[in-house]
């Protein structure tokens, strides 16, 4: 039987950056995955979606010896635009901007592709002799104690660990094992992610154009063969979005270019669209013994705001802050009690926040859109709760 420090169930982008960030620190780390991770953009399968990294981010990503490695590729954000495009006609009456010059030196965040940060953190795991990473293989159950845990995985490995850290998606298969019960809201919409190339520049504005059904959001990417280039979230009703996937690519490109109310101008596809189910989930508790829930396993919601993968982030610098600071308690109820503390309240806010944002989105009614057209100008017109609103969407930590 193996022993190790942390055991890490799941190979995505949070699972990567926690066995980077815990193995950086010192830990003896082995994380599992069933499939392996693919790790550039033309391989079948690839993830094509873009998360934006914001500002507190870099910090940890730096710490864990990734962010060097991310930063050539990534596109800085520094204008977050609202547009409201909810008129009887789908063209922008409200264009409020949110620049991050107002609050400090950096833009909001930066953009990257998923596949390319999973190639990047395996690099990086690669580099580190006390990360075991088994591809292949998966979580199949667990024996707590005080002391440590017993994980037996697919293929019949055993071992134990001081720590088991659940970052295993939405179905987590740690957090069932650990009883932990999680609430799910369906808003039956689905969003459309895929790449366009545009004529007008982006100018690293990231950009929301609100109708009906859900958001449009594009966020600035590297140009495509010498064109400016977007990544583009779009959430609509789930049979429009299943109807809107699977029209023929001239069609689909114009009806982007419409729902995006020719902010960027004329829209081409410049990657394969893929469709995912939008859902608010939440976890009942973080927490079990000596198990830790992280990521999709402990909170799920609407891609609006960046707010997905960066309270990931912060849930493992969380993590890795009590950690570092009492090694000889990994793991314990004590660290894991602290744990839950800190972000269980902060996750349920912002999820509770993130909800309001998305129904408002949906809104049909011409009277629900008009109030929405105006409490995005009143927002912007008020500087110092604009300021205030700004540095919390950032999520920075105290």
């Amino acid at each position: 039987m193996t022993d190790t420090d942390i055991f890490i169930s799941g190979g995505g982008v949070a699972g990567l950056t926690a066995a980077a960030a815990f193995g950086t620190a010192g830990f003896s780390v082995t994380i599992a995955d069933p499939a392996p991770p693919i790790t550039d953009a033309a391989t079948q399968g690839a993830d094509l979606r873009t998360t934006a990294f914001l500002q507190p981010a870099r910090d940890f990503l730096d710490a864990a010896g990734v962010w060097g490695r991310l930063a050539p590729h990534a596109t800085p954000l520094q204008v977050m635009r609202i547009v409201d495009a909810g008129g009887p006609d789908p063209t922008p009456r409200v264009i409020r901007d949110f620049d991050a010059a107002d609050i400090g030196d950096l833009p909001f965040g930066w953009n990257l592709p998923n596949w390319l940060m999973r190639r990047e953190l395996m690099a990086r795991l690669g580099e580190l002799p006390n990360v075991t990473f088994l591809s292949g293989t998966g979580f199949k159950s667990m024996l707590t104690r005080t002391a440590h845990a017993r994980v037996t995985l697919t293929d019949g490995t055993k071992l134990t660990a001081r720590l088991v850290i659940g970052a295993d998606g939405r179905n987590s298969p740690v957090r069932e094992a650990a009883g932990i019960t999680a609430k799910t809201t369906r808003y039956g919409q689905k969003a459309i992610t895929f790449a366009v190339t545009h004529d007008a520049p982006h100018d690293n504005i990231s950009t929301e154009v609100h109708r009906t059904g859900g958001p449009f959001t594009l966020v600035p990417l590297p140009d495509h063969e010498g064109k400016p280039c977007s990544a583009v979230v779009w959430m609509e009703d789930g049979p429009e979005a299943l109807r809107l996937a699977d029209l023929p690519e001239d069609d689909f490109n114009a009806a982007a270019t419409a729902r995006s109310a020719g902010v960027h101008g004329s829209l081409a596809l410049a990657s394969r669209r893929m469709v995912w189910p939008i859902i608010s989930q939440i976890a009942d508790r973080m927490t079990a013994e000596r198990v830790a829930l992280v990521a999709e396993a402990a909170h799920v919601m609407p891609p609006i705001g960046a707010q997905g993968l960066n309270m990931s982030l912060a849930d493992l610098a969380t993590l890795l802050d009590l950690a570092v600071c009492h090694p000889d308690t990994l793991g314990s109820a004590d660290m894991l009690d602290a744990y839950a503390r800190k972000r269980h309240t902060d996750v349920k806010l912002r999820s509770a926040g993130i909800d309001l944002l998305n129904r408002a989105s949906q809104a049909e009614n011409p009277l629900l859109r008009d109030l929405r057209a105006k409490g995005v100008a009143a927002l912007h017109s008020a500087a110092p709760l604009r300021k205030e609103l700004m540095k919390l969407g950032l999520g920075a930590r105290g």
